[in-house]
């Protein structure tokens, strides 16, 4: 779960550790990512999984500037039957502290996800794995429930499937950090040498890394983590660091846009940004005194009328994102605008009348009261002017009176799975580039990873059936089909997308945004 990417590259100055120093070599990074944890079964969010990236091996991965994935530390994966996919890893696998990896580690990695089932962790991505055999040492075979899903490859190369050392991590429950780093139980491009939570990550060049990225272009590499966009434009304008990524200010970018010597190059952006609707605990929820699901889907439709997407988009971000009418974002094979059709104006602009039509029919008083909640240091200093605003949005015509409330990412993220929050906001950075990534997680029975209690048969089974289907044109079918039920249910709504953006400057190269939308600090360089 994020936003969408801005970089930019300096080059730093001055000795010691500040800024990477002085003909070190070295390259020390800006951030204002935040990492939830660094165990893989614990954190689901793109902070985390830019550290993990980095040092954990994993089975498939991307190639720079591919879209689609390939063996990294395995020498083949495919299909052997329908429901199986069997991997054949590399000889000689060894974590950073002379473990050997072998299939055991493997199975250990995947059987544990899905023990553990942490809340905050991405177990829900291997909903299809039936069960996975260490054949031979070399040998993986994931039996899955569903045959030829189309997806699998992809997701062993997500937040659900960086390899894990068995010595190091419990089988049955987290990891600490510490315990991670003193493990040394890393076998990616990199490993970590040290780590303060949010404040400062170093890493170094692992010798024994057999991947596909092959050896790091610089040795040593500090992260830095800063708590707002602001300080670490400053930070870029004083040159204290390297490289700064996700995120500025959009008032930085435009500036950044027209300054001499910087260059801005634009990728592909699959981030976007969304309301979710907690069906147990929103206005007229299951478990509320007033429980009825008709009431309840007319706030949600009445809501999806209301929200003003290009204003938001215009106004709080100065462009650098765009309206959003599905969950699936543009770009992607089977994305549609099914929200467009079917809400407000039907152009994609708001309409009141047609939210108080949609509450009236359904015999509800106005105005509403909704419990809106949104957090504002993960998704960037803008959220608290961009919630507002919808605040204004949803409280036109005196449809809903918005008790709106914010909570630091680090409460907000444990909160929002245990039925916290009745609506609150969310944002989405994709794990893999497929229009899958958009529905799996999110709809499948029960809400997916968002904990919000959605259930609609007919979208869980065309969600399993597209998974499957090997026809493209069929596929894209089943993809837009289930766009199009999401929108009327409204368990979502949809708000923004966001392109990644680099900026770069004389003095570091190597930056790669692509498809992939993996950050790797092995192919920076300094001049």
């Amino acid at each position: 779960m994020a936003t969408g990417a801005l970089l930019l590259t300096g080059c730093a100055q001055g000795g010691g550790t500040g800024g990477g120093g002085t003909g070190s070599g070295s390259i020390t990074v800006g951030t204002t990512d935040v990492v939830t944890a660094l165990d893989p079964a614990g954190s689901y969010d793109n902070g985390s999984f830019a550290v993990m990236t980095n040092v954990f091996p994993m089975l498939m991965n991307h190639p720079i500037g591919k879209s689609e994935v390939e063996p990294d530390i395995a020498t083949s994966a495919e299909f052997t039957s329908p429901t199986e996919y069997t991997v054949k890893l590399k000889k000689g696998l060894k974590f950073a502290n002379g473990h050997d990896l072998t299939s055991s580690d493997v199975k250990f990695t995947f059987d544990r996800q899905v023990k553990i089932a942490d809340p905050s962790g991405p177990s829900s991505l291997l909903a299809n794995i039936a069960s996975v055999d260490a054949k031979d040492p070399e040998t993986v075979v994931f039996h899955l429930k569903e045959g030829n899903d189309q997806t699998f490859p992809q997701i062993l190369s997500t937040p659900a499937a960086p390899i894990v050392d068995e010595e190091v991590f419990p089988a049955d429950k987290l990891a600490s950090d510490d315990e991670i780093v003193k493990g040394k139980a890393f076998a990616g491009q990199y490993t970590l040498e040290a780590f303060k939570k949010n404040e400062l990550a170093s890493y170094k060049a692992y010798d024994g890394y057999q991947g596909m990225w092959g050896k790091p272009k610089t040795a040593s590499v500090n992260v830095k983590y800063f708590a707002k966009e602001p300080n670490l434009s400053q930070a870029i304008q004083t040159k204290a660091i390297d490289v700064a990524f996700r995120s500025l200010p959009a008032a930085d970018i435009a500036k950044f846009r027209n300054t001499k010597g910087l260059k801005i190059v634009q990728g592909p952006g699959g981030a976007i940004r969304y309301i979710v609707f907690n069906f147990e605990t929103q206005p007229f929820g299951s478990k509320t005194p007033e429980a009825d699901p008709k009431k309840a889907l007319a706030v949600r439709q009445a809501a999806a009328d209301l929200v003003d997407r290009e204003k938001i988009a215009k106004q709080v971000y100065e462009g650098t994102f765009s309206p959003l009418y599905s969950q699936v974002a543009q770009g992607f094979t089977g994305a549609t605008e099914s929200f467009k059709g079917e809400y407000g104006d039907k152009k994609g602009g708001p309409d009141a009348a047609a939210a108080k039509k949609a509450l009236t029919d359904a015999g509800v008083q106005m105005p509403v009261t909704l419990k809106l909640q949104y957090n504002p240091d993960h998704y960037g200093d803008k959220s608290s002017e961009e919630y507002a605003l919808v605040k204004q949005q949803l409280e036109a015509d005196g449809v809903f009176k918005v008790d709106l409330q914010s909570t630091e990412w680090g409460q907000y993220s444990a909160d929002f799975p245990k039925d916290v929050y009745p609506v609150f906001q969310l944002g989405w950075f994709p794990d893999f580039s497929d229009a899958d990534n958009y529905l799996s997680p999110f709809f499948t029975k029960g809400g997916g990873f968002t904990n919000n209690h959605y259930a609609n048969e007919e979208v869980d089974a065309l969600i399993k059936k597209q998974r499957a289907v090997t026809d493209k044109a069929e596929r894209t079918k089943d993809i837009e089909q289930i766009q199009d039920l999401v929108a009327k249910d409204a368990p979502i709504i949809p708000l923004l997308q966001g392109d990644q953006v680099a900026v770069t400057v004389d003095g570091v190269d190597g930056v790669t945004l692509d498809a992939s939308f993996k950050f790797r600090l092995g192919t920076l360089t300094k001049k």
